[in-house]
């Protein structure tokens, strides 16, 4: 039990048939005992086993989930695992050898603890090793059982919503790759406006405009998108998608707006969408309006973000894998399961990612998090989903209340 302390980071990649240990040499783990991947248990596909009282553990899993390339060379029974720094270069290059305890590091001979094993066709190595050589850290609950694995930081890309309310941190557009300025809205008649209720265009106060808010986010290397926001509560964006002639007039005047105020695309965040009624109907009525949209944004140079409810919400009128071709990325709105009372349920927000990944590839996926649900101890657990599975990025909802405890546990995980 004493070894499980230095545990800090592990791997599988199975290799045919390749020698087994002899059972004298290998014992099972504790039984008992967990491995969490920030915060989120990480499946294995064998037990971790003690070799000579050091734990081995598979490589696969965890080398996938933190972004480790890892190649195979049958003939030299070697495995060559490279992994970039946080800023996506300078690569850490690691060769092991099945059966000895002479591992390279970027050129160099490195001591391992115990030599790299088949067990069952699966190859173990020894977690401390690789733990100090790819840069993730951990710690060891006694009481629990449980192994605390942290990923690390990682360079991502990153949206930022800012709605009214928000410029309290108009500071923090420069974290962010990209910011969506949720100034415009579909009305309940269906019509597309800047005067809306809660989604409008701000005054100006002195010096500072929306325009200039706009032109220094894109001056400072952070792309301005127009963000478009309606709910269905009042039917308004059905009017919308069941009349040609208005819904052709909403698509000019979003990308007229987007053009002529100097946004770099447009973030549409369509809600409501399917809760009732033929739901197929639905999703190829919206599928129309995303593609006549995304027709008139590309001829403007502008991007497209299309913002969703994720596929297991309740709300049915998503078709993840055609937008997926439409769009040049999705944001899933993995939020509101339980009302952002608190942290969304890592389950739920778990599934919603590998759903969206059966229909769309994970480098134009994003996944949404809202920080009005979680906090500086939850936020890096959703991140570090993003983190296992590889997408594009997060977007964040919203600038104006994130604050600096949970910028600062961000500022952990992720490149800002």
């Amino acid at each position: 039990m004493k070894h499980l302390a230095k545990i800090v980071l592990c791997a599988a990649i199975s290799l045919g048939s390749l020698s087994a240990l002899p059972a004298s040499a290998v014992h099972a783990a504790p039984a008992g005992v967990s491995i969490m991947l920030d915060g989120y248990q990480l499946p294995f596909p064998v037990e971790p086993v003690m070799m000579n009282g050091t734990t081995m553990v598979p490589f696969r899993a965890i080398s996938e989930a933190l972004g480790i390339g890892v190649e195979w060379n049958q003939k030299a029974r070697k495995i060559t695992a490279t992994r970039k720094d946080a800023a996506g270069t300078a690569p850490t290059v690691v060769v092991l050898t099945l059966g000895s305890k002479n591992a390279v590091v970027n050129g160099t001979v490195v001591k391992l603890a115990a030599a790299p094993q088949d067990i069952r066709g699966t190859t173990m190595l020894p977690l401390k090793f690789f733990s100090q050589q790819f840069g993730a850290a951990a710690s060891w609950d006694q009481a629990s059982k449980t192994v605390s694995i942290t990923s690390p930081k990682r360079d991502m890309y990153t949206l930022g919503f800012y709605a009214q309310k928000a410029y309290s941190e108009v500071s923090l557009i420069p974290s962010f790759d990209a910011v969506a300025f949720g100034w415009a809205r579909i009305d309940k008649n269906g019509q597309f406006t800047t005067t809306g209720k809660d989604f409008w265009w701000p005054e100006a106060a002195g010096e500072v405009t929306p325009e200039s808010i706009v032109q220094n986010a894109a001056a400072g290397g952070t792309a301005p998108y127009l963000m478009i926001y309606s709910s269905d509560s009042s039917l308004e964006l059905s009017k919308n998608l069941e009349d040609a002639q208005l819904q052709q007039q909403t698509i000019a005047s979003i990308v007229e707006l987007a053009s002529s105020k100097g946004f770099k695309g447009i973030g549409l965040d369509l809600e409501g969408l399917g809760l009732t009624g033929d739901k197929a109907q639905v999703q190829s009525q919206y599928n129309a309006f995303v593609k006549n949209l995304s027709t008139a944004a590309r001829a403007a140079s502008l991007k497209l973000t299309v913002i969703l409810h994720p596929l297991n919400s309740s709300y049915k009128g998503y078709d993840y894998k055609m937008l997926g071709t439409l769009a040049d990325d999705l944001v899933i709105m993995a939020y509101a399961y339980e009302g952002e009372t608190g942290p969304e349920p890592m389950n739920k927000v778990d599934e919603s990612i590998r759903l969206a990944l059966d229909q769309v590839s994970k480098d134009k996926l994003i996944l949404g998090i809202s920080v009005y649900s979680e906090n500086e101890a939850s936020v890096n657990a959703k991140i570090g989903l993003a983190k296992r599975y590889g997408l594009k990025g997060i977007a964040i909802w919203r600038l104006g209340i994130i604050g600096q405890p949970v910028l600062n546990r961000m500022g952990e995980a992720i490149e800002l």
